[in-house]
């Protein structure tokens, strides 16, 4: 009852986000969401320390880290044109979208959208529901992930519609928690195209990890076929998070080709409830908040 109660609370306190401060704001929605006081004096947890990081990380290069295309361009001239998936078309809205002239396999992004929202795949064009891609993303281009998570970095995002090349089905995610340039391990998301994501996390030497409640439930034994190139993905992953004090460094793995998915800061937006309470301790004692002190933000 009372987490019911929370919910409902916390969809209210996101109607009038903006009566609030960052700092005081992120205080109540942590609450609401979490049950716990939210500590931003001394934050120790990694849930704590992202939502400290939101506050306080405010260099520009996140935000072009961020967008889903500036970055692109970004991977591309710092680490290879080979990591980045192809771009088809741009458009600056839902309704400038020819389908007609999109290859029967193609998939949709906002630049502006966190999480899979704002994403489109079309695996099969004969198939595809157009009014039911426009809706969505129409939702999207009318969303704002800053005012509601205060994730800094969205806030000035250009909102734009993008096309890019179908990948493959049922890819896997293959996300590494990196700090700064340390990797500690990668998690698996698992059937996300057939809507029943499972995620698991796995050291270097794929060993399955007891990091998440759900991984906690897998049986003895069980694991997931360990990928030929996941020496280059932890090197990449570890290449390319170098400097911040915490990222998500997430690809894919097609044929053996890798593939940069994106950067992301602050996994659920720090409000992750799954986590088992002493992996986020352990996350968090490795979040060295002092690499953002020292860079004067």
């Amino acid at each position: 009852m009372f987490k019911s109660i929370r919910y409902y609370l916390m969809r209210a306190l996101e109607r009038v986000n903006g009566l609030f401060s960052s700092p005081l704001y992120l205080r109540l929605h942590y609450f609401l969401s979490m049950g716990k006081v939210l500590h931003l004096d001394n934050p120790r947890t990694m849930n704590e320390k992202l939502q400290w990081l939101k506050l306080h990380q405010h260099d520009p290069l996140l935000t072009t880290l961020v967008d889903k295309l500036a970055v692109k361009e970004y991977v591309a001239s710092h680490y290879g044109e080979d990591l980045v998936c192809p771009v088809i078309a741009l458009w600056s809205n839902s309704y400038l979208i020819d389908f007609d002239n999109l290859p029967d396999r193609f998939v949709l992004k906002t630049t502006h959208g966190g999480g899979s929202n704002g994403v489109v795949v079309c695996s099969d064009k004969s198939t595809f529901n157009k009014e039911a891609a426009l809706q969505k993303l129409d939702r999207a281009m009318a969303a704002n992930i800053y005012p509601i998570y205060r994730e800094w970095p969205y806030k000035d995002v250009p909102k734009l519609i993008f096309a890019e090349e179908y990948l493959g089905d049922d890819l896997v995610d293959y996300k590494f928690y990196c700090f700064n340039g340390e990797v500690d391990c990668v998690l698996l998301c698992v059937d996300r195209q057939k809507g029943s994501p499972k995620f698991y996390f796995f050291d270097r030497d794929w060993n399955l990890l007891r990091y998440n409640k759900r991984g906690k439930a897998a049986p003895e034994g069980f694991t997931l076929p360990k990928p030929a190139n996941i020496d280059q993905l932890f090197d990449l992953a570890a290449k390319m998070s170098k400097g911040f004090p915490f990222v998500r460094m997430d690809f894919y793995d097609v044929d053996g080709k890798c593939y940069f998915g994106e950067y992301t800061f602050y996994p659920a937006s720090g409000f992750d409830a799954n986590r088992l309470p002493e992996m986020d301790l352990y996350f968090g004692d490795k979040i060295d908040l002092s690499l953002v002190k020292e860079a004067g933000e």
